[in-house]
């Protein structure tokens, strides 16, 4: 079963979980990234992902190494959606399981500020009176600094 997937349909929650379960592990987390309505006052209308899919895949799977790494043991599964995203409709779906609850909420939060910094997705954010393209997020949180 591939854990990272990179698809232009719709993404399954139940579908990506299913990849993590594990009888000896006792916690799992599914992260959903939806398409918002308004993002700093301004409506989106929708977004347009685009991706390098080789380079992309190859990132995704580095994250899940990261993951095991720094959380032995702990199963990840990454799908992105590429393709035009309405509102409301999922373009990410990380599910992590672990045998205890705090290393699933770590590796989780970990996958998708790791996924913004390193892989090669770029969003087009459509509003009603414009666009523009976005290409890596990097926030306040940095998830490779020790802590």
């Amino acid at each position: 079963m591939n854990q990272y997937h990179i698809t232009y349909e719709s993404i399954s929650v139940e579908e990506v979980t299913n990849k993590v379960n594990h009888p000896n592990h006792g916690a799992s987390i599914s992260f959903i990234g939806t398409t918002r309505e308004f993002t700093h006052g301004q409506k989106t209308v929708l977004l347009e992902y685009e991706a390098y899919i080789p380079m992309a895949l190859k990132t995704l799977e580095q994250i899940g190494k990261e993951i095991n790494e720094k959380w032995n043991g702990v199963l990840t599964a990454i799908t992105h959606r590429l393709g035009k995203v309405e509102v409301g409709e999922i373009s990410v779906v990380i599910a992590v399981s672990s045998p205890h609850r705090d290393h699933c909420y770590e590796a989780s939060r970990y996958a998708i500020e790791r996924l913004k910094q390193i892989v090669p997705i770029w969003k087009k954010e459509i509003w009603e009176d414009g666009s523009e393209w976005k290409g890596h997020q990097l926030g306040p949180w940095n998830p490779t600094k020790p802590l």
